[in-house]
């Protein structure tokens, strides 16, 4: 393989990498959301707080990734990580709600 073809497919896993985690953190905070009701306006400030948030550190992961040029691959990337992240949450929830459902069948015959 070409080295600079390992080099961008590193670029590209690290950019997948980046959507991910901006998934899981925002994921997280609605989980507080659901624990610690919120008003509409807070939700607001907090919603506009983390995409700010976010926006600098993808911006800085890009910056230091591909040295300060914008390439459609990261932005691809970050896209297809948050995707895969997405499916990573589903398949994990259906495989938590079939764990406790058994667990329940389960005590509920003992």
């Amino acid at each position: 393989m070409i080295f600079g073809i390992k080099v961008e497919a590193g670029f590209f896993l690290y950019a997948g990498l980046s959507g991910m985690t901006v998934l899981f953190a925002y994921n997280v905070l609605s989980l507080l959301r659901r624990f610690i009701p919120h008003s509409q306006i807070a939700v607001g400030a907090e919603d506009l707080l983390f995409w700010i948030v976010a926006s600098v550190y993808l911006f800085d992961r890009m910056y230091e990734t591909t040295y300060g040029s914008i390439r459609w691959f990261f932005l691809l990337g970050m896209a297809c990580g948050a995707m895969a992240g997405w499916a990573l949450l589903r398949f994990t929830v259906k495989i938590y709600t079939k764990l406790k459902k058994a667990l329940e069948k389960y005590r509920k015959s003992r």
